[in-house]
């Protein structure tokens, strides 16, 4: 026992030596193992423009005209985020080719605009929101040849989602529904204002 003693304290020291490497190593891999991963979340705040594309359709009071046809326009607007909530402004100017006659009456809306706000809730780079604001346009009859154009103020409101696919880009789908006061039209000697659907999906850059 006495000739094995010598060995026996040589490895019990050897392994004393190594545990504070082998302690090192093993807290060295558990840190790597459970390291917390970071998530980016995407931030709508900002500024940003772009142009849009859908179909317009709708009816005028008191007539039996029913205008449609397609709508493009630009927007641009500015978001704040707080958390997951976005909210912010947009204005827009859209050139609709929404027309139709029923003798000896045409109508059309050549063009119309609305200032809205919007509002909704971001999950990471999908936004879906609310809108409501003001709009404005002007209203064409036709009738017998002759032409009278009047502009009109009136409401907008919608719903709609964004998604952002890329650094500076997002494209959404969008619908709204604006109503324009009725204007006194000496072509129909009536009032007559327009009350129409859009439906459309936009392009917009992000600043």
């Amino acid at each position: 026992m006495s000739e094995r003693l010598p060995g026996i304290l040589l490895v019990a020291a050897s392994l004393a030596g190594a545990m504070p490497c082998l302690a090192s190593a093993a807290g060295l891999a558990s840190t790597d193992y459970y390291a917390p991963v970071r998530y980016l979340t995407f931030n709508w705040a900002g500024p940003y423009a772009g142009a849009t594309l859908g179909y317009e359709w709708g009816s005028v009071d008191n007539n039996p005209t029913s205008p449609k046809g397609v709508a493009g326009g630009l927007d641009a607007g500015f978001n704040w985020q707080s958390g997951s909530f976005v909210y912010g402004g947009e204005t827009e100017i859209s050139f609709p080719a929404a027309e139709d006659t029923f003798a000896p009456w045409q109508f059309s809306n050549p063009w119309f605009g609305t200032l809205r706000g919007r509002a909704g809730i971001a999950f990471n780079n999908v936004l879906l929101f609310g809108t409501a604001g003001l709009a404005y346009g002007e209203m064409t009859a036709i009738t017998s040849g002759n032409s009278e154009s009047h502009r009109s103020l009136g409401w907008v409101a919608g719903l709609g989602a964004e998604l952002s696919f890329a650094q500076h880009w997002s494209a959404k789908a969008e619908w709204i529904y604006f109503d324009l006061d009725d204007r006194h039209f000496s072509a129909t000697t009536a009032n007559n204002g327009l009350a129409a659907n859009l439906v459309r999906l936009g392009l917009n850059y992000r600043f």
